[in-house]
């Protein structure tokens, strides 16, 4: 008797334990795609710091386009820390006064200017490439964000010239 009660009591916190350090679903099913890829970078593969080959994948793709759950209110930039936190993908960024926004410096260890001047990372949603920082785009159910690195300041990856929108 007391070992099943020993035994109920410790499923019940492993239980407990368990669910609380699950990830939550997000309310009301809302739920975007999200890509990561940095094929750029072979094209221009001499541009490269050589330092920055070993994490450079083969195929150019970081991240395979997969499903992800978020909450109401929940931005681009939300939901890519939490990802890329999720499956230990390395990503660094910091906060840019001027934008009032986060500034994505790096992912998987590539950073900007690692592959040029022109280079760094930018983000499209539903194949737009909006003008304004990732936290500052609210994501809406449905929407397939992409994060790109780009070696000629977007245009190589469909954005606009990014020195003339700031960023």
């Amino acid at each position: 008797m007391k070992i099943r009660k020993t035994t109920t009591i410790l499923l019940l916190v492993l239980l407990l334990v368990f669910t609380a350090c699950a990830p939550k679903q997000a309310a009301g099913g809302l739920r975007c795609t999200l890509y990561i890829e940095c094929s750029r970078i072979l094209e221009n593969i001499g541009d490269l710091d050589p330092d920055k080959l070993e994490v450079l994948p083969d195929s150019g793709v970081i991240l395979e386009k997969c499903e992800c759950a978020f909450s109401e209110g929940e931005t681009v930039y939300d939901v890519l820390v939490r990802e890329t936190r999720s499956r230990g993908i390395h990503m660094e960024s910091s906060y840019t006064p001027v934008y009032d926004s986060a500034y994505v410096e790096g992912i998987n260890n590539l950073y900007e200017f690692d592959c040029g001047e022109g280079s760094g990372w930018t983000y499209c949603v539903n194949g737009v490439f909006p003008n304004y920082g990732c936290s500052g785009y609210k994501l809406q159910n449905g929407d397939a964000v992409e994060w790109h690195y780009t070696c000629d300041y977007g245009r190589d990856v469909g954005a606009s010239d990014m020195t003339q929108l700031g960023g």
